[in-house]
Parts: structure tokens; sequence; C-alpha cells
């Protein structure tokens, strides 16, 4: 039997902070108490040192590149750097090559991450044009949801006919999650630009092409179809102060049909950054404002955004030193996701509670997944501590991914991830990824 005694830690749950000591057996929370003594020999005492204790963040939307694009990044190096960074749990992308829209395509990344994952892992359905009925035989009990893109995507992944869109809307019970940029807008700014600058468009240009308009047209679009035919909507990465207003906090999460998620890029950069970090801040949607970054964290903080999560989408480094129009969109930012939100902590926006209900609470809920996203007994045990005083810089050096670079390199955070567990087994400790792919596929209670 595997069993772990954390003693001494600042436990964070359900907006409370505690003290206490936390005892898992093999894969299970079994006892949680102000003080608890290691009842027999063969169990490993971790000090938590008076550091948080917080459950496994759970990030929602990651694009870990396998199958097809394994030369950005693979489950393997990728969940390596989703547990160095804190995170124990996520749920992948269908924009793969090839694209997962249909179930054996589905079945076939589930059958890899088992192989491969450091961490938890569900797998989205990725809806089409054409492909309703492979939609519809999605098991709401092992797959976290059906992604739909309404801006452009990989393959044959932009859902434009609105006939389809209806019928997805109104025939499925699962989640629908969406990437809400509206192509026709993003198409007449490109050309706006290209006319003006012919290839040498600038990467300032980036949030101007793929604007506040474009953005706010779909995600309008998104909810209104959600209400009509009372779909299940979670809308992804909201980058624009205009969209807020779709939002509401007048009802509890549990009860909320459309929900909301920001990433962490767009809470922390702003369009004046493009100077500076060019391409490598260069995401889908658009780095934006300051304005539009101040708005994100005033919804944030007043619950109209219910989740903070990555959209980790690596890219190698000669793909992003291309030219603006040839560069892709995406980034890194699993390993710096919760570190980054304490940075923000130590800056008072958001409390270590808020950032725990944001980044694991919260996905649980809204995903129905069983048995994870909090510190209580007859949970698996997905656990992170994090010493909130002990800084570390970013470098080439201690960066997971397999691209190797990161949007924060060069930064030096205040906090780090120092111990994660998943599923009872210490996966990470002091910068080291132990070779135990702990992971376990998520399962949902629908």
């Amino acid at each position: 039997m595997n069993r772990v005694l954390i003693k001494n830690a600042k436990i964070v749950n359900e907006g409370v902070i505690f003290e206490g000591d936390v005892l898992i057996e093999n894969d299970i929370i079994v006892e949680i108490s102000e003080s608890i003594s290691a009842k027999s020999s063969d169990c490993k005492i971790v000090d938590a040192e008076g550091n948080y204790l917080i459950p496994g963040a759970i990030d929602d939307q990651v694009h870990f590149r396998e199958p097809g694009l394994t030369h950005k990044g693979d489950i393997e190096s990728e969940s390596k750097a989703a547990v160095a960074g804190g995170i124990t749990s996520f749920i992948e992308q269908p924009n793969t090559v090839p694209n997962a829209v249909t179930q054996e395509i589905l079945e076939e990344k589930y059958q890899l991450a088992a192989e491969k994952s450091y961490a938890n892992y569900s797998f989205m359905m990725g809806a089409t044009n054409d492909n309703l009925e492979e939609v519809l035989k999605t098991n709401p009990k092992n797959v976290a949801g059906i992604k739909i893109f309404l801006g452009s995507s990989t393959g044959n992944m932009l859902v434009d006919n609105e006939a389809t869109l209806e019928k997805i809307f109104s025939s499925t019970p699962m989640l629908i999650a969406v990437h809400c940029e509206d192509e026709a807008t993003i198409k007449a700014n490109l050309e706006k630009y290209v006319a003006e600058y012919g290839d040498d468009v600038p990467v300032t240009a980036h949030h101007l092409i793929r604007s506040e308009a474009a953005c706010y047209l779909s995600s309008s679009k998104a909810i209104s179809l959600a209400k009509k035919t009372g779909a299940r909507l979670h809308i992804f990465h909201l980058s624009t102060a205009k969209e807020m207003d779709l939002f509401t906090n007048k009802i509890p999460l549990e009860e909320k049909k459309i929900t909301a998620e920001v990433c962490v890029h767009h809470l922390w950069f702003t369009n004046d950054d493009y100077a500076t970090k060019g391409n490598f801040i260069k995401w889908n949607p658009a780095v934006k404002t300051a304005k539009d970054r101040d708005a994100l964290w005033k919804a944030l903080l007043d619950d109209r955004i219910d989740v903070i999560a990555t959209d980790h989408a690596p890219h190698t480094l000669e793909e992003k030193k291309q030219s603006y129009l040839k560069a892709p969109s995406g980034g890194p930012l699993v390993q710096h996701a919760v570190v980054a939100m304490f940075e923000a902590f130590h800056q008072g926006k958001i409390s270590v509670e808020k950032i725990v209900e944001k980044m694991c609470h919260n996905p649980a809920k809204i995903f129905k997944i069983e048995k994870r996203g909090f510190v209580k007994e007859g949970y698996y045990a997905d656990l992170v501590i994090v010493n909130s005083g002990l800084p570390w810089g970013v470098k080439k050096e201690n960066i997971f991914a397999k691209c190797g670079w990161s949007p924060f390199e060069g930064f030096t955070f205040k906090s780090r991830v120092t111990h994660t567990f998943v599923n009872g087994q210490l996966v990470y400790n002091a910068f080291k990824v132990k070779n135990i792919r702990a992971g376990k596929r998520l399962l949902f209670d629908r």
C-alpha cells in the first residue's frame, strides 16, 4: 500500500485556509485533521513546512500536439510540464492530426495518454460541419465535452454552417466548449492590413486583426444559440471587455448553463507587450489592451468568469521566429500558470482561495469531474505544495515543454511549486519529474 502523510500544511479548500495534515492511502485522501500521526512504519512523511497545500489544478484547455504534431510537443513532455507547474489534470483539444472528429480517433488519443501521461487526462470530441452522427455517439461518462471552433482552426474544424451549429447545440446533452472569433471579420481586417503592409504586417496589429468586434460577434451569437436551444455552453479564452457584459454572477455556478473561461496570458500581457515579446505572445484570440485586461480581472473576481486556464499550445522556436503572417499562434503555459496566479496574489490582485476556486474547484464543477479538484476525504489525492516565498527564475534549463521556450523566460516568480502528487504518487519534487506515469482517465458524474 502507498501511504503518504503530508504534515504542517496550510490547506486551501472551498474558500478556507486552515493548518493541518493530510493522510493518503493508495490514490485517495483518507484523513484530513489538525494533527495526524503516522500509523505504520511504511508511511512516507512529507513536511509541508507551513506552505500552501492546494488541490491539483485542472486545466480545461490544452493542446498537447499528439498525434501528428509531436515536433512541437507530445503527451509525455507536456504532461511533465503540467505536473511541474501544479496542474494534475488536463482536458486536451481535438485539433491534433488527424483531428479527433471520429470516436475511433478520439479513443486512440486516450490509449496514447494511458501509456504516456504523468497527469490525469481527458480529450474533447471535435465537431465539424459534417460529423454530427459521430458527435452524438460521445460518451458523457468518460469524455469531457464537445469542442466547436467558431473561428479559423486546423484542418476541417471550422463550424460555420448555421443549420449544423443549431443541430449540435440542440442535440447533445454534453457540455459544448467553443472558441469564439468571427472568421469573416478577421479576414476583412487582415486584407486591410495586408493591403497596407504587404507581407510585413507587424505583430502589433494582431489584436486589431483578431479584434474585439470579431470576438464579440462570435461569442454573443454562441450565447444566443445556447439560450435558444438550452445547450450547456462553456466559452473558452475570453479576451475583451465588451464580452464581459454577456455573462452573469447573479446565479450560483452549479445553476449556470453558460460559463466562461479566461486564460493566464490574457490576464498577464497587453498589446503593449508585442513590442518586446512579438510572436511569443501571439495567441488566438489575441492579447488585447490594458482596458480589456482590467475588465477580465474584474469579471474574474466578481464571478462572471468562472475558470482560469492556459490554452497551452506550443510551437517550435523556428516557427515562432518567422514573420508575423507565417508564425503560428499559441505558446506553452502549463508549467507557469499556477505560479503566475500566485504572482498576482503577491501583487494584491487575487486571494489564494480565489485562485484555487478558479483553477481547481470550478473546472471540476463545470465538467462534473468525479472526485477531483478539492482537498476532501474520499477524493483522489491530486495535491500540490506551493511555497509562496521561494523565488525562481524561468530559464531554458528548467523549462519542461518540448518547445524549450516560454513567454515568461527571464522572469523571476516569487512562488514555487515544490511537490505535485497525482493519484497519491509524488510525481514532481524540486525541479525533477519522477518517472511515474500516474495519470488516469478523468471520469464524469453525468
